[in-house]
């Protein structure tokens, strides 16, 4: 069976995303460090069979200028029994915790995805997409060269449409190189409201159309997951986001 297109039958594979915040300069550079540090331990970890560190953009993560207080872990699990054991007894992810001021992960379950990540598609489908139910994003684009001055002239207009859309809980930018690999993951109430927003604001609607006129991406990736479980602590607007889990 190939992944991302149907149910995995064989295992119950999940998807976890993590965030951590760190404040002090020492573990800042720790932080930044491990995007070329942890991919290798990351490898050798059971049951972890797609993982992505990635920073953050400042402001809202939409920024050109990195945030170095910011940074995310991407992991897809053969199942969740192994996704926990790493959260729970593993060196790396005990070291990400001990340093950051503020962690928080989402468990999700794909159920839909188009496109690939490295030539990859990670996401296995596992549960039936249901419009009313709540809905995690993530997409993801390498930009050819010769258009990131384009893309990145849209960035903060769009960047300013999605903050305080009706129906959006938390929403970052992210990435593994600056500038060049960039992706989103953001988390509204329901499908509806999240349409509403992509399909309604000009400014967004102008850059789906720019991206099929103009080919501004090398390689691209849309997915949505429903989350159904999160822990840790991470506000957004003086809510804990574990409150809508």
């Amino acid at each position: 069976m190939r992944p991302g297109s149907v149910k995995d039958t064989m295992s119950n594979p999940v998807i976890t995303f993590s965030f951590f915040r760190y404040r002090k300069p020492a573990a800042r550079w720790w932080a930044f460090r491990q995007m070329g540090l942890a991919p290798a331990l990351l490898r050798q970890v059971p049951g972890l069979r797609f993982s992505k560190m990635l920073g953050s953009g400042g402001g809202n993560g939409f920024s050109i200028w990195p945030d170095f207080g910011a940074y995310s872990l991407l992991g897809v699990w053969d199942s969740e029994a192994e996704a926990r054991l790493f959260f729970d007894s593993h060196p790396l992810f005990a070291a990400f915790r001990q340093r950051c001021a503020a962690w928080w992960t989402a468990y999700l379950r794909a159920a839909q995805s188009h496109g690939q990540w490295d030539g990859q598609s990670p996401f296995p489908i596992t549960e039936a997409f249901d419009e009313n139910r709540l809905l995690g994003v993530i997409t993801r684009a390498t930009i050819h060269p010769r258009h990131l001055w384009r893309f990145w002239r849209f960035v903060p207009s769009v960047s300013r449409a999605v903050e305080g859309s009706e129906g959006l809980l938390f929403s970052v930018g992210i990435g593994e190189l600056p500038i060049v690999q960039q992706a989103t993951f953001s988390l509204w109430e329901n499908s509806h409201l999240m349409k509403k927003y992509a399909y309604q604001s000009p400014h967004h609607r102008e850059v789906i159309r720019r991206t099929r006129q103009l080919g501004w991406y090398k390689e691209e990736l849309f997915a949505r997951f429903h989350p159904y479980k999160a822990e840790g602590d991470w506000e957004r607007g003086g809510v804990p986001l574990d409150g809508f889990l």
